[in-house]
């Protein structure tokens, strides 16, 4: 007895995930196809949308690069000098930042701050009966609610891993330059001549695929709220599908990050 309800169970879980993967993976597809299908979108509509999820997320990823950076600064010139070679901080700064650290932070603080009102906002919507009425006036939610926040997204992360890139090797500048006291000159040249443009091309790759990932998976978890095993309606389970959306998020950009960076070398 105990072995047939571990077996149906274990089914049962099956089941749910592989269908929950297949209505995401049919999700993703409507939205690119509503994308790309005329007519197209007034630019207000996406400005709005990049105000929202890019704009307001410029505070956080300053404040978030900054500090990264300077604790890149601080332990790399602590790590280098045990080898003499305190003149390589800058690249070892500029490489961390631009292929690793800039692309998966920013996503990280997208996702907590952007990725988590897109996921509770279409979700209450669909408890509210919004998205219902959306198709019985014949309006696709799809086109409608969905792909402005796609677009605004994966425009705005190359910019904010950007910024946060920007101001995390200004922040390794003032712990290695200003408090260290190492050579400006030295930490700029370095910067100079081991970074290439194969490091910013992966870099902006990864920006991309991260904020696709981001905004399809909280968009998606938004979406089909109504459908999550405990809670699906209510404040509840919009709480309850607001964090599952952040957690997944999180894990498959980390994922992703080791994926794009095994492929890219």
């Amino acid at each position: 007895m105990f072995l047939l309800n571990f077996a149906e169970k274990l089914g049962d879980n099956f089941l749910y995930y592989v269908n929950q993967a297949g209505r995401m993976g049919i999700f993703l597809l409507l939205v690119i196809y509503n994308i790309l299908k005329p007519p197209y979108y007034k630019i207000t509509n996406i400005t709005r949308q990049i105000y929202s999820i890019g704009s307001l997320s410029i505070f956080v990823i300053i404040f978030t690069g900054a500090f990264t950076g300077m604790v890149l600064g601080l332990q790399g010139y602590n790590t280098l000098s045990k080898f003499s070679s305190e003149g390589m901080l800058g690249s070892a700064v500029a490489l961390s930042l631009i292929r690793e650290l800039g692309p998966v932070l920013t996503a990280l603080m997208v996702t907590g701050r952007a990725g988590s009102a897109i996921c509770a906002e279409i979700g209450i919507m669909r408890n509210s009966e919004q998205i219902d009425a959306l198709e019985c006036m014949a309006i696709d939610p799809h086109k409608y609610v969905v792909a402005p926040k796609f677009i605004a997204t994966i425009l705005s992360m190359p910019l904010l891993t950007s910024i946060f890139n920007v101001v995390g090797i200004l922040g390794g500048y003032v712990v290695g330059v200003g408090m260290m006291g190492l050579n400006e000159g030295t930490y700029f040249y370095s910067m100079y001549k081991d970074v290439e443009f194969a490091d910013v091309h992966m870099g902006f790759i990864k920006s991309l695929c991260f904020g696709l990932l981001v905004v399809w998976i909280c968009s998606a978890k938004g979406y089909f709220v109504h459908m999550e095993r405990r809670g699906g309606f209510g404040a509840e389970g919009v709480s309850r599908a607001t964090t599952s959306a952040v957690v997944l998020s999180s894990v498959a950009v980390l994922v992703f990050d080791y994926i794009i960076t095994s492929l890219m070398l």
